[in-house]
């Protein structure tokens, strides 16, 4: 059979409007503003700048994904199964900005003079608020996403606009931090450790995030009536009709590969994205300011993604995109370390190591990024299976527990991270430069080749994941019969 999938019928259905699509996806720039912020700043803010032990941050952390991760499915199944004149998911976007602010400010504005056990308990007390509060957010975003078309290609493109919202989310808040806040100072040329700019940043952050997922929420109101709506028959939420909400997603074995596959890459990346800023300043010794070039790869990676992942997925189907993206995103985060190690990359203070960095960090955005769509998208493609097994459409359910995975997993990777940190015997408010080689050298192998282990296993493991563009339109064509007959007999 060929790799190259027919082409689809005269009977897709038409594409959503730009507005929506947009709409839609910058409340995940929004979401990436907050939670980019947390991941990349709080633990070198509370452990280089506030002096909390690196293994306690990174317990703080951890302890936040997996209570958030339990939140998601309950309010995935909760919002499955409302029935409001906001439809399934707005009330909860509507509910949810106003604490995500004020959680991410009490982050980055701890009370003075704590004790470490008291920084801990605050750390861990606001980054679990704040990831909880924009669960209620963000689970029902991401359910309504996958509602927004009935289209194989069309849900591509739905999540391609959301996938590049996060980068223009990351990425402003990026430049606008390092550009602006925490600049190079005679004191401090390591912006990033200075004390001072995190209040006036973390407000601009707070407001930013407010304003924008308000907006989100509020013009994709115009979609409520044409979205799935609940069975009348279907009883309300309680433990008993949730652990069966549970069962159900489950039962599917491609949501269970794509569960597992999430699970082996969500481990490696929790290790690199915890530890990158620690990459970036300590082992390639760059300057808050040069971060900023990050920001040039990452525009070409996700404008990249955006453009190619429908037309990819139009062309081979989702799963050899997703085994193709998956092994180059094994790969690329991990190159500059690994050439560092065999000798094969310009030193420190070369000129061309920023670009050479950049243009590897380019591409590990692109593939990464199209790995993301294609899963999203892949998702949405489930919920149609076990509508047509079990007669309800369980986006939300099938998202939360996506999502329940990665931020298990990513707690892992978020305190093998604080424990590599102790591990190396890495120094607390420690100075660029100051820094044992031997300490920074397993810094980098961490960073690098040992972070590629579980990600060679989740190639396997995603490459089980097998919906074709055929099951996917026999699939729609059984719902359309299951409508007509429900129709005809109503």
């Amino acid at each position: 059979m060929s790799n190259v999938e027919a082409p689809f019928s005269d009977t897709e259905p038409p594409p959503l409007r730009l507005r929506t699509k947009l709409f839609f996806g910058i409340g995940s720039a929004a979401e990436t503003i907050a939670l980019f912020s947390l991941g990349s700043y709080a633990l070198l803010y509370y452990n280089q700048v506030l002096g909390l032990p690196g293994w306690l941050g990174g317990l703080a952390l951890s302890i936040s994904f997996v209570v958030d991760g339990f939140a998601d499915p309950v309010i995935g199944s909760i919002s499955d199964r409302t029935r409001s004149r906001f439809g399934r998911r707005h009330p909860f976007m509507y509910a949810a900005p106003i604490p995500i602010a004020l959680f991410f400010l009490a982050i980055f504005n701890p009370p003075n003079g704590l004790s470490h056990t008291l920084l801990f308990l605050w750390f861990s007390g606001s980054v679990i608020g704040l990831r909880v509060a924009m669960s209620v957010f963000h689970t029902p975003h991401l359910a309504l996403g996958g509602e927004l078309s009935e289209s194989y290609v069309e849900r591509s493109k739905v999540m391609a606009w959301n996938n590049f919202s996060t980068w223009i989310g990351g990425t402003a808040i990026s430049l606008i931090a390092l550009t602006f806040f925490f600049k190079a100072t005679p004191d401090y040329p390591r912006g990033l450790l200075n004390p001072e700019p995190y209040l006036p940043f973390s407000l601009l952050a707070a407001g930013a995030t407010l304003t924008i997922l308000f907006t989100s929420a509020w013009f994709t109101r115009d979609q409520i009536p044409r979205l799935p709506k609940p069975p009348v028959d279907q009883p309300p939420f309680s433990p008993f009709e949730f652990l069966q909400d549970i069962g159900k997603v489950l039962a599917n074995r491609n949501y269970l590969w794509l569960l597992m596959g999430l699970f082996a890459l969500s481990l490696m990346n929790g290790i690199r994205d915890t530890l990158g800023l620690y990459g970036a300043t300590y082992y390639w010794g760059f300057p808050s300011e040069d971060l900023r070039w990050y920001s040039l790869g990452s525009l070409v990676g996700f404008v990249c993604a955006l453009t190619l992942t429908p037309r990819l997925h139009a062309r081979w189907g989702r799963r050899p995109v997703i085994i193709c993206s998956t092994a180059a995103m094994v790969v690329f985060p991990a190159l500059g370390y690994i050439l560092r190690e065999l000798g094969l990359i310009f030193p420190n203070g070369d000129p061309r190591l920023l670009p050479t960095l950049v243009s590897i960090a380019a591409v590990s955005y692109a593939v990464g990024a199209i790995l993301n769509i294609s899963v999203m998208s892949a998702l949405a493609d489930v919920a149609d299976e076990n509508e047509v097994r079990f007669g309800v459409r369980q986006e939300g359910v099938l998202y939360s527990t996506r999502a329940l995975f990665a931020k298990v997993d990513t707690a892992i990777g978020a305190a093998l991270a604080g424990a590599v940190l102790t591990l190396i015997a890495f120094p607390e408010m420690a100075q660029p430069g100051e820094v044992d080689a031997e300490v920074i050298r397993n810094l980098g192998l961490f960073l690098g080749p040992i972070s590629m282990i579980p990600g060679v296993i989740a190639i396997f493991l995603y490459g089980r994941f097998n919906i074709s563009r055929a099951d996917f339109v026999a699939t729609r064509a059984k719902i359309e019969e299951i409508k007509r007959a429900q129709a005809k007999a109503d």
